[in-house]
Order: structure tokens, then sequence, then C-alpha cells
């Protein structure tokens, strides 16, 4: 079985999948319309998120049988198309739920005790305690919205916090009372009364594209702190800012971005005023997509696609 390698992994995948018989051939190096002319025989495809999978690709790979994305998020993929033609289509979101589940709690918890202002002012020369009293989480209630692999592992990191947390997810209610019951499935009517935190772990969909806009975040009862590990396009960073403005929102953590490209290597935001002021906001954290970018995730997510791949074709 000839598996085409079009993006970057760690090499265990290729290494296991070798040892179980399969051809692995690197075409990391080559344009990707060339790779698949001279592979079009491939029955398998690895790649990440900067490449699209669309049905007119796929028409281009008659015996393709399977096609692994290291990651999470499967939006570049024609998942549609491939499902009519049998072709099953893994991803490996338990490979970075932990980094995510951390970056997220590591967000909140600079955001709660002022680290980031903190550290600037001692470093231009003040010490100022009073002025850098922070909270404790203990005493806040946070909201969850989306509760797959990142969703449930953030929960998990707070459960040794003290905190209430709370868990919103129209597809699934069957969580109520997960971590030894220190997790409560509520709708969203209940979720925007209850909470101080909100944290974003939706996939990226019609539905959920802008969701976050200035009326959502205006219907949250609380001055709410927000967290973005999920996709960048669920915000819209303009809401978002007018609910700083406007106090419903007292601090953001993002690690994506509304116009981000679809590789995740960028954003495309070159002179956007929206973005500038973003960038200037005193009480907006950011970082470039790094949630579930560990050392050890960059193993875990080529392990568990190897996992996957030979469950069915080992």
């Amino acid at each position: 079985m000839k598996v085409l390698f079009l993006d970057t992994v760690h090499p265990i995948l290729a290494e296991r999948l070798s040892a179980a018989g399969m051809d692995c051939v690197d075409a990391t190096g080559q344009p990707v319309g060339e790779a698949l002319v001279a592979h079009g025989d491939a029955e398998g495809l690895v790649l990440r998120s900067k490449i699209r999978i669309d049905g007119a690709t796929l028409e281009r790979l008659p015996a393709l049988k399977f096609i692994c994305r290291s990651g999470a998020g499967l939006e570049n993929i024609d998942i549609a198309t491939a499902q009519f033609r049998g072709i099953r289509v893994y991803n490996s979101p338990e490979g970075n739920r932990d980094a995510v589940g951390e970056h997220a709690l590591g967000m909140l918890l600079s955001l709660l005790n002022l680290l980031r202002e903190a550290d600037q002012s001692l470093r231009a020369g003040q010490w100022d305690r009073e002025g850098h009293r922070g909270m404790e989480l203990a005493s806040r209630t946070v909201g969850i919205l989306g509760y797959g692999h990142m969703g449930s592992a953030f929960a998990g990191k707070l459960a040794g916090m003290g905190c209430r947390i709370l868990a919103c997810d129209p597809y699934r209610q069957d969580f109520h009372g997960d971590l030894d019951g220190k997790v409560e499935a509520v709708d969203l009517a209940t979720l925007q009364s209850a909470s101080d935190v909100l944290s974003l772990h939706c996939n990226l969909t019609p539905e959920t594209r802008g969701m976050v806009d200035r009326a959502f975040l205006s219907s949250f009862v609380k001055p709410l702190i927000v967290i973005n590990t999920s996709r960048g396009p669920v915000v819209r960073t303009s809401g978002l800012l007018d609910a700083l403005q406007t106090g419903h929102v007292i601090a953001a953590g993002l690690d994506v971005f509304e116009r981000e490209t679809s590789s995740f290597e960028t954003v495309a935001n070159e002179g956007d005023p929206v973005w500038m002021r973003l960038m200037a906001h005193p009480r907006v954290q950011v970082s470039p997509h790094v949630a579930g970018w560990t050392e050890e995730s960059y193993v875990k997510l080529s392990s568990v696609l190897a996992d996957k791949v030979l469950g069915d074709f080992g």
C-alpha cells in the first residue's frame, strides 16, 4: 500500500507504517500537484492543515483508501466526497488535547493574575503590588462551549482548581457529572447567565463561523474573560473589541484569529485597523496558534494516526 506524505509530520508515523509493510513516499519537497501526478496510485495521504483536499483532488486519486490529517480540524478536506467514495478520514485530536487544555489554562491564569502587566511594569522600573492585585480562579465559574476532545481536556485541567465548571455542547449531553461530578452540562442560556469565563472549543462550521459577535458576548450577564483556542473565525474580532470597550468583556486570551490563513502559518491582516486595535489592546493576550504545538503533541499526533490506520489496514 502506497502512502503519500504531502506534509511534514513526526517520523514515527512513517516508521510504523513502513514496519507494517506500507510504502511511505516522502513528497513534502514537491508541489502538491506534481506529487499527485507522480503518485496517482496512492492509497493513503498524510497532510496537515495547509493542504486542501477537495473533490477535484480526490478524483485524481482513484485508489485512495484513507487520509491522515495530523491535528484536529477537518475543514480542509471534502468529507462528504470522501465518505461517498468510502475513503476513511483520520484526524488526531487525542494527540494535542492536553497541550490545548494546558495552554488555555495558562492564558486564563495569566489574565486573572495580570502576569503580563506585572512583568512589563517591573521591567520598566515600577514596583506596583496594588496595581497588580489578581483574581482567584477558585471563586469563578468557567463556561466551556464545545465539549469534545479539547473542551473536555480543558475541563480536566480545571478539575483541581476549585472553580465551578459549566459545559454547553448542542451535539451531546452525555457528559453531565463528568470528572467525578465536577462538570455540569447546561444550555446556552445558563452558560450566559452564570459564567465569569468563556472558553471556546468549537469546530469551525457554517453555524459557528462568526457566532461569537458583539450581540453574543453582550448576552452574558457577568463581565467576561474570553479564551479562544479553537478556530479564529468563530469570533468576530470587531465584536470582541466592542465588547471590551463596553465592559461586557474584561479580558481575552487568543491563540487563533479571524483572518488567519488556512495554513495557520500567518494572518492576512496587514494594514487592517481592526487587527491593529486588537494588537494594541492592553487586556488582550495573544499567541500564534500554538496551543496544541508542544514537543509531546508533535509525537502523539502521529502516534495516534498510526494507531488508527494500522487498526483498519495493519
